[in-house]
């Protein structure tokens, strides 16, 4: 998909990137200028040589995705899928935080070219307002999350305090660290999911430049695979994986394990009525209104408190901010992972969107699957899928637990004013 015109003048107004230019020009001053990271394969370790690049996308099927406009007037849901590279180190970093492990990424000859500081970013956005913010990310996130740097966190927070409102007392969250201590910022071993939040903002930072991000925006959902495996063995025959979400909104990321096809949900919905969110809202005073529809929304616009853009409500409390779940992963116990945009997750159950997908015999069969049952039940909205197969793919053991369900689902649905479109 090509960028928008609206997407080429933020990026002219808001440059600020370590990439260095496509014409040869000069990169921004007091930048390194390198070269580009994040790649449409990833590589893969074999015996025969340090490693064998595999396209992530069509027609090899490692990765599967489809979209729907369903019947809405424009497609706002944008995806995502890269082999990015971060330093090994902040991975090492994040890994002994986390689980107090013990990782040795090895010596750059060791590793594989670098390849133990490789991840697969899976992305998906689902915007509101105009596609502009969800196609800014689809193009530009994985790249800002490779690029940003220690030395950016005091400029970043410092234009998320400058809303003020709810920002006024806000200390930095995960980043507050590097506020506390100045001099941590000569160093470059970041978390990983110190790198995610400043990412984030970042790229908030960056739409804020264009006046379409004040009353746009969207939510996203962000899934980072690293093989632990000493060889470098891909994502999908890895014996232990690392997954790390994060996550802001109501996309959702699921994990179907080989026992039974049972979910893991990795996500929670920011809504402003669930605890959570509730609770971190809470001194802002009441902001929820309920529409005609039985439906909250947070200052009586916004269903979701935590995204991208929507600039004119981040005095009141939406934020950037994304939630981090990590998990280490035995590989074989898990079939596959899927990410959803709400107009998936608003109408399926995360059992029922995980069962779609075990009995296909891809990937990119799978999203289609998932996709097509929302249409068969009347979903509307803009509807996107992506499955990634895990170790486990194809080996789910077990009954398909909702198998009835969408039968009987799919019964109560024929005749329906969108079924009748179909």
């Amino acid at each position: 998909m090509r960028p928008s015109v609206a997407v080429y003048a933020l990026l002219r107004g808001a440059r600020r990137c370590t990439r260095a230019p496509a014409n040869g020009a000069s990169a921004p001053p007091g930048r390194p200028r390198v070269g580009r990271a994040y790649h449409d394969y990833l590589k893969v370790a074999t015996g025969a040589g340090p490693y064998v690049r595999v396209p992530i996308k069509s027609p090899t099927k490692v990765i599967g995705a489809y979209s729907s406009r369903g019947t809405r007037s424009k497609q706002e849901d944008m995806y995502a899928t890269y082999a990015i590279q971060i330093p090994s180190e902040e991975i090492r970093a994040s890994l002994e935080k986390n689980y107090g492990m013990v990782w040795d990424p090895g010596t750059p000859a060791k590793n594989g070219n670098g390849i133990n500081g490789q991840l697969l970013w899976v992305g998906i956005y689902d915007g509101h307002g105009g596609s502009l913010v969800s196609q800014f990310l689809q193009e530009h996130l994985h790249q800002i999350f490779e690029d940003v740097q220690p030395s950016d966190i005091p400029q970043a927070v410092s234009w998320l305090k400058s809303h003020g409102g709810y920002f006024g007392r806000w200390r930095g969250g995960l980043l507050q660290p590097y506020i506390t201590h100045p001099e941590w910022a000569q160093s470059n071993t970041m978390s990983v999911e110190q790198r995610a939040e400043l990412a984030f903002i970042e790229a908030d930072r960056k739409l804020s430049f264009n006046e379409e991000a004040e009353t746009s925006g969207s939510t996203v959902s962000v899934a980072l695979l690293h093989s632990l495996e000493p060889h470098g063995a891909a994502f999908w025959n890895a014996d232990k994986l690392s997954l790390t979400v994060a996550h802001c909104g109501d996309t959702r990321v699921m994990l179907a394990s080989t026992d039974k096809g049972t979910v893991k949900p990795m996500t929670e919905h920011h809504h402003a009525e669930t605890h959570r969110e509730s609770a971190r809202l809470r001194r802002m005073g009441s902001g929820l209104v309920t529409d005609s529809f039985g439906e909250a929304r947070w200052m009586g616009a916004l269903a979701n408190t935590r995204g991208l853009g929507d600039g004119r409500y981040k005095a009141f409390g939406v934020t950037p901010e994304p939630d981090m779940k990590w998990e280490i992963l035995s590989g074989p116990e898990w079939s596959h992972m899927v990410l959803v945009s709400d107009g998936v997750g608003s109408v399926a159950s995360d059992q029922e969107i995980v069962d779609l997908a075990r009995a296909q015999s891809d990937p990119n069969r799978a999203a289609r699957a998932i996709v097509s049952y929302v249409e068969e039940l009347g979903g509307d909205d803009n509807a996107t899928a992506v499955v990634v197969p895990l170790p486990g793919w194809g080996k789910v053991q077990g009954e398909d637990l909702t198998k009835e369900l969408r039968a009987y689902r799919r019964e109560q649905a024929i005749g329906s004013e969108r079924q009748r479109r179909m």
